[in-house]
């Protein structure tokens, strides 16, 4: 027990280090939600690979939690929609209904580069468009896969902290 203790703090800190409250760049909306946003995430017809990456923006390393944006189940509870892929013919309507059911105020975050401009599926039969030709957006996060920096930035400007 002794030897693991030794160990930790030998060790130190794992988790990246604070970068200090973002002076640049807020949302509009960024002050109303008091620096507290719930997230609901929508895959519109992605690849997956901005799901990785979200996840690892809110795993241990990157936390995205400590700057108050946190993930919940249902657009009923959300502040913020988190969008990932081009939106789909299928998830055209249900993604119209999200972000109807998300209370106002609300925004609306375009990760990758295939929710900003469909990306590598541009020109396919099954595809609508981008994210912004079926609901305001307020951040587009730009990466194919966006990294998890980056992400955590986004969710950094709309929360505030």
């Amino acid at each position: 027990m002794l030897a693991m203790l030794r160990r930790i703090f030998r060790t130190g800190r794992v988790a990246e280090r604070d970068p200090g409250r973002p002076g640049y760049g807020l949302l509009s909306v960024a002050g109303e939600f008091s620096g507290s946003v719930q997230v609901r995430h929508v895959d519109a017809g992605s690849c997956n690979g901005c799901e990785v990456e979200i996840g690892s923006a809110f795993g241990p390393v990157y936390d995205a939690e400590r700057y108050g944006a946190r993930l919940v189940a249902s657009p009923r509870h959300a502040d913020a929609l988190l969008v990932t892929g081009p939106v789909t013919r299928n998830m055209a309507e249900p993604l119209r209904r999200t972000y109807d059911a998300v209370p106002g105020p609300k925004a609306v975050l375009a990760v990758g580069d295939c929710a900003r401009n469909c990306g590598v599926f541009a020109g396919a039969y099954g595809v609508t468009g981008a994210v912004r030709d079926v609901v305001p957006v307020d951040l587009e996060i730009e990466g194919c896969p966006p990294r998890p920096e980056a992400i955590a930035e986004g969710l950094r400007r709309l929360t505030g902290r």
